[in-house]
């Protein structure tokens, strides 16, 4: 891979498995598709995708082991949450099909906590607080967004009554594309993307998912165009990305950001620089973010708001590592990749 400009200029460490450092590794032919990406608070990297994949690495992404799911192995594992090194939750989205799993073994064995096949479920994300409480989404139901809480790590899932779960515009729906189209943050908060119909929203929480309020944001949306994946680096600064996956390419509005928590949300990258964008992340400890698609890796210096591409390698997900330098990316074929950025006082607050 040549070496990647713009303002943050990220350096590649490590792909795929056995690949040399500073080169990026042909996806293999046959590899999973990976979605679901996360981090836990000691650096250990977990990864999620069909065929019930589970990959975990200990070493900031140059090694991975193979901690899958028997269980699962039929079906698509969208999201997976870490909690710690031993602790991560796996969440299943197929048609008339959603689970939750839990390993409390860094995956050797996976317990089964929700398993429901109503007809038309389809779970969307997880998030989660801490190591008790999380969130789980799933598309409409009965003209709402299914909403399940849990306050004692997953033992109970509890779906939120329909009188207070997000009523949803006709067509409106969640984007299962890296697991990250619902987010959590500080004092309980927590944020949904939408697309599916006439307007991408964002519904917002403060109180754990118990009650919700919706706003309207720039980005276009129809039944394959809306918010993908939402990042917010405290209660107030976020960014949400999206776009078209049938037309990924498209130049259009892909970017909006919010200062005031969610509430209203402005156009971000307004040159339209951004391809389709499934996942984003803030590096912690500044302003700077990182989104990747099918089309590429982008970056901005300034919370979301002017963007430049640093490749066009395709992922489905992006994560931070923990520490203020560094991100990793999975995506279609198997495909893992880490990297380091340069550059970084300049772009501290």
């Amino acid at each position: 891979m040549k070496p990647r400009h713009g303002a943050i200029a990220l350096v590649l460490l490590r792909a795929f498995l056995a690949s040399p450092a500073g080169a990026q590794a042909p996806a293999p032919p046959a590899g999973p598709s990976l979605r679901g990406l996360s981090v836990a608070p000691d650096g250990t990297i977990w990864a999620s995708g069909t065929g019930g994949t589970v990959l975990r690495s200990r070493d900031g992404g140059r090694s991975w082991t193979a901690r899958s799911i028997p269980d699962a192995a039929a079906f698509d594992l969208r999201d997976v949450e870490a909690v710690s090194a031993t602790t991560a939750y796996a969440m299943v989205a197929g048609a008339d099909t959603a689970r939750i799993y839990r390993t409390t073994d860094g995956g050797g064995h996976w317990t089964r906590q929700y398993d429901d096949t109503r007809k038309g479920i389809f779970l969307d994300g997880i998030a989660f607080w801490d190591g008790s409480r999380g969130i789980a989404l799933g598309d409409p139901m009965d003209g709402r967004f299914l909403i399940l809480r849990t306050e004692d790590a997953g033992a109970h899932w509890i779906e939120q009554p329909a009188d207070a779960a997000p009523a949803a515009l006709p067509g409106e729906a969640a984007f299962a594309a890296s697991g990250t189209a619902v987010v959590v943050g500080p004092a309980v908060r927590a944020w949904i993307g939408t697309g599916g119909g006439a307007t991408a929203r964002v519904f917002r929480s403060s109180d754990s998912g118990r009650s919700w309020a919706a706003s309207d944001t720039p980005i276009p949306a129809s039944p394959s165009a809306g918010i993908f994946s939402l990042a917010f680096r405290d209660t107030l600064n976020g960014v949400a990305v999206g776009g078209d996956y049938a037309h990924p390419r498209a130049a259009r509005a892909n970017v909006t950001v919010t200062a005031d928590g969610g509430r209203t949300w402005a156009l971000g990258d307004s040159v339209e620089a951004t391809a389709y964008l499934s996942a984003v992340a803030y590096l912690p400890g500044g302003r700077s973010v990182v989104a990747v698609g099918t089309e590429g890796t982008f970056e901005s210096a300034d919370s979301g708001r002017t963007w430049t591409r640093s490749d066009t390698a395709s992922y489905n997900a992006v994560a931070a590592l923990g520490r203020a330098d560094s991100v990793v990316a999975v995506g279609e074929g198997g495909r893992r990749a880490a990297w380091t950025v340069a550059s970084l006082s300049r772009l501290r607050e």
